[in-house]
């Protein structure tokens, strides 16, 4: 297997890296909205599969065991990861209250404001796909479909109770959070384990019943390591061969997305609906998903001018971790 290595950057590069973590932490805490769908926008969600991979490869493995730090230092992408999670984080921190506030009391604006986003996102990440051939329209039109039937299942109403099904959960919850266009927590509460692994969370932090929330997790957190360490293999996988394809079923899957984040929805919460009448309340909402559109498309103007100067070499020499 080929040396890992990892891409050099100025010190600066990790502040936008950090925002892009930040930015993708926002649209996590949102249920129905992935953060892979803000990589996708950010133009970062290639190189954070190959830096999950290269963590999860063969070589790193090697470098664990023979506990060689200082090689596992110099190579494998630590600064980009670290960068992008401690934005997540910081997001979830700071803003996972207020946007639950809004949810409970604004629902209509914040979905609003979602809808937006990954609508000029399927513009934005539109031309990355070199040609569009016939095998990638079906391949956009395939991957529009799956998600929007999946987004539109019923709920799991009797799951089964045993840990394996856990981890099962795990394991897909993690596939999903790491595809554009469809939330890992919306899978788990498809499944029906979504407030059992979120009362694990909360009877561990109170001391309750330590030990059976203890296992609770532990199986999945072992889901979720054997859903990542083969997922981003096949999409690393998939980048490298047929790039242009996945890139069009990616941004078919954000398509298929839009009818989870649509801003308004019937009395049992799940079918679409226009709004009952033109008011105060829809107009703020139609101008908060203006808005989430534009800053899609300055988000990607930006990046094309950040890459144009990386290309020119006009960046200034600072120091690089």
């Amino acid at each position: 297997m080929a040396e890992i290595e990892r891409k050099k950057r100025v010190i600066r590069e990790y502040g936008r890296i950090f925002l892009s973590g930040f930015i993708m932490g926002s649209a996590d805490v949102v249920p129905g909205v992935s953060g892979g769908t803000m990589a996708f926008i950010l133009g970062i969600y290639q190189e954070l599969i190959d830096s999950i991979r290269a963590f999860l490869s063969p070589d790193a493995f090697k470098m664990a065991f023979r506990f060689q730090v200082k090689k596992a230092y110099r190579t494998l992408p630590w600064p980009f990861l670290l960068s992008l999670g401690l934005g997540i984080l910081t997001a979830i921190v700071l803003l996972s209250s207020k946007i639950k506030w809004m949810l409970d009391h604004k629902p209509a604006l914040i979905w609003s404001f979602f809808f937006g986003l990954v609508l000029a996102s399927i513009f934005a990440v539109f031309h990355r796909v070199s040609k569009w051939s016939f095998d990638r329209i079906i391949g956009a039109l395939a991957g529009a479909a799956a998600a929007w039937i999946i987004v539109g299942l019923p709920l799991t109403r009797h799951p089964p109770a045993g840990l394996w099904y856990i981890a099962v959960c795990g394991a897909i919850a993690i596939c999903a959070m790491i595809l554009p266009g469809i939330s890992g927590s919306f899978i788990l509460v498809l499944m029906g384990k979504y407030e059992t692994v979120l009362g694990a969370v909360h009877n561990l932090k109170s001391g309750t019943d330590v030990g059976q929330n203890l296992l609770i997790l532990a199986f999945f957190m072992v889901g979720i390591v054997v859903g990542i360490g083969s997922f981003v293999r096949l999409l690393g996988w998939l980048f490298r061969k047929y790039h242009d394809l996945t890139v069009a079923v990616l941004i078919g899957f954000m398509a298929g997305s839009l009818r989870k984040v649509w801003p308004w929805k019937g009395p049992d919460g799940l079918e679409n609906v226009l709004p009952a009448r033109f008011d105060s309340g829809v107009a703020g909402a139609v101008a908060l998903g203006v808005l989430g559109f534009v800053l899609v498309l300055a988000i990607e103007y930006a990046a094309k001018r950040l890459e144009a100067r990386e290309r020119t070499g006009t960046a200034d020499a600072e120091e690089t971790v």
